[in-house]
């Protein structure tokens, strides 16, 4: 993207143009893709675009109550479908039909919610590399690849499609979005269903939720990083309270990048991570075991799944 402000125009020209006059809903998840998109539309179509925030129960510690503070203002909907994620997902290992399962319930959710509000299109924040991950077969976006092929909406709408991730916090910080916005770290679509590798449950969630508050506690503020996260990546034997214990493994993530597509491990001195070590392994008596994953991207992946 080369100029800024004529995306912007052209961005809102296309929103008009591809909603015909209709109530349009918008997937407001709080990440910059997402806001980006409810600014453009906001400015496109004003009152005829409908917010919805929905919790899926896969969100980050505190996720839903800073959303709805953050957007509350501007008629965010928030819609908790928790148990309905949850229950599709329970007992599902494989990382493809986790986000299938994801987007399949994102579409069911706002269809209902578009009939309530008489909308006919969706709004989404997909960027580039979702495209070109799910086009080249190393994961489906759950809101590209993951979508089913019924979808009840006359139409979606995608106009970040052609962005890279550094292109969309330009366009934030030109629209005047919050820094807290516009700077924030991505999170996956299908949220913490893809930091479990392997079978998800509601316990398991749980706990990789508690240790990816704990590591973005130590790390965000000290090493800015493009995207840190913690995953569960299976179990060891350890040893607590003088007992033995078969426990989660958590694999501590922490990377820089520019656009997603390639990335590097971020440098976390010793004592930082002995902190993470030691504030997940007393606070959650699950957690058998830390450790750091040094992987550069590629071969990995910067998500595990």
């Amino acid at each position: 993207m080369t100029d800024t402000e004529e995306f912007i125009n052209d961005a809102i020209r296309l929103i008009q143009e591809k909603s015909g006059g209709e109530k349009v809903v918008i997937a407001l998840s709080g990440g910059v893709d997402s806001s980006v998109c409810a600014e453009l539309a906001s400015r496109a179509i004003g009152e005829r675009l409908i917010p919805i925030y929905v919790d899926t129960g896969l969100m980050r510690k505190g996720e839903t109550a800073r959303i709805s503070e953050i957007f509350g203002p501007v008629g965010l909907k928030v819609v908790n479908a928790a148990d309905e994620f949850l229950d599709a997902l329970e007992g599902e290992s494989d990382p493809e039909k986790k986000r299938k399962i994801v987007g399949e319930r994102f579409i069911r959710v706002f269809e209902r919610e578009a009939v309530k509000a008489g909308a006919k299109y969706l709004l989404q924040g997909t960027i580039y590399p979702d495209c070109v991950e799910s086009d080249g077969g190393i994961k489906s976006h759950h809101n590209v690849g993951g979508l089913p092929l019924n979808i009840q909406f006359d139409g979606v709408i995608e106009p970040l499609k052609e962005l890279y991730k550094e292109d969309v916090r330009n366009v934030a910080e030109a629209l005047g979005l919050p820094g807290e916005i516009a700077h924030r770290m991505p999170f996956p679509g299908p949220g913490l269903s893809v930091r479990v590798v392997g079978r998800v449950t509601r316990e398991a969630i749980e706990v990789v939720r508690e240790a990816n508050a704990i590591i973005e506690e130590v790390l965000v503020e000290k090493y800015r990083p493009w995207q840190c996260l913690g995953a569960l990546v299976g179990l060891g034997t350890g040893i607590k309270d003088g007992k033995r214990l078969h426990g989660w493994i958590v694999s501590v993530r922490a990377v820089h990048s520019e656009d997603a597509m390639t990335a590097e491990p971020v440098e976390i001195s010793f004592k930082d991570l002995k902190e993470i070590e030691s504030r997940i392994t007393s606070s959650i008596p699950s957690v058998s075991r830390v450790v750091y994953d040094i992987t550069s991207k590629p071969p990995a992946t910067i998500e595990y799944e």
